[in-house]
């Protein structure tokens, strides 16, 4: 399978060389990667922030594009772990802190072409701007660029239906928000337009 072999060599140079402010958090399979971003410039709109996108590949993959979108992560608390009264202080110390900082979640980021369900209306990520030598790096280094560029803390226009229509994306696909079955990715249809953010 072409997707799988196009996916295995762009995995061997992930977990080697990503570019600043991109990091692989998942790929355990051709199926679905996941992959946190950041804004590397002080963008006051994204300053501190990390971003998850989620790359869901088909067996078309490079010749289709994947489909591309945020996923909201909720945060969640520090463990706690119960502490003897003989541990001393300095065993204490020696802990990692990586086990006592809560993990903040990963918002979906405010953008004029980025809905509150996460899906991003990027030509790049169309079957008109996609083109097999896109690659899930190339693919975040745009979307770096896009949040980079941007001055305006909006939603998409008819964000709220748009976003009732599609539904969101869970373990299962996309889901309606009203319980029912959303449109999935594939079916949406962009006009791009807007080119100044």
């Amino acid at each position: 399978m072409f997707a799988a072999k196009r996916l295995g060599k762009e995995l061997q140079k992930a977990k080697h060389s990503l570019p600043p402010g991109i990091d692989l958090v998942k790929a355990d399979d051709f199926r679905e990667w996941q992959v946190d971003i950041r804004v590397l410039d002080a963008n006051p709109l994204y300053l501190n922030q990390t971003y998850r996108l989620s790359f869901i590949f088909s067996n078309n993959y490079p010749i289709e594009a994947p489909e591309v979108a945020f996923i909201y992560v909720p945060p969640s608390p520090a463990p706690t772990t119960p502490q003897s009264t003989s541990q001393t202080q300095s065993q204490s110390q020696l802990q990692s802190t990586s086990q006592t900082q809560p993990f903040p979640g990963r918002p979906i980021p405010i953008h004029p072409h980025i809905y509150s369900n996460g899906i991003i209306c990027l030509d790049l990520l169309g079957t008109a701007g996609w083109s097999p030598v896109q690659s899930v790096e190339s693919v975040c280094m745009s979307i770096q660029s896009m949040l980079t560029g941007n001055t305006k803390n909006e939603r998409p226009q008819g964000d709220e239906a748009f976003c009732q229509s599609m539904g969101v994306r869970g373990p299962d696909g996309w889901s309606g928000w009203r319980g029912g079955r959303g449109r999935g990715l594939k079916d949406v249809r962009f006009a791009y337009d807007d080119d100044t953010v």
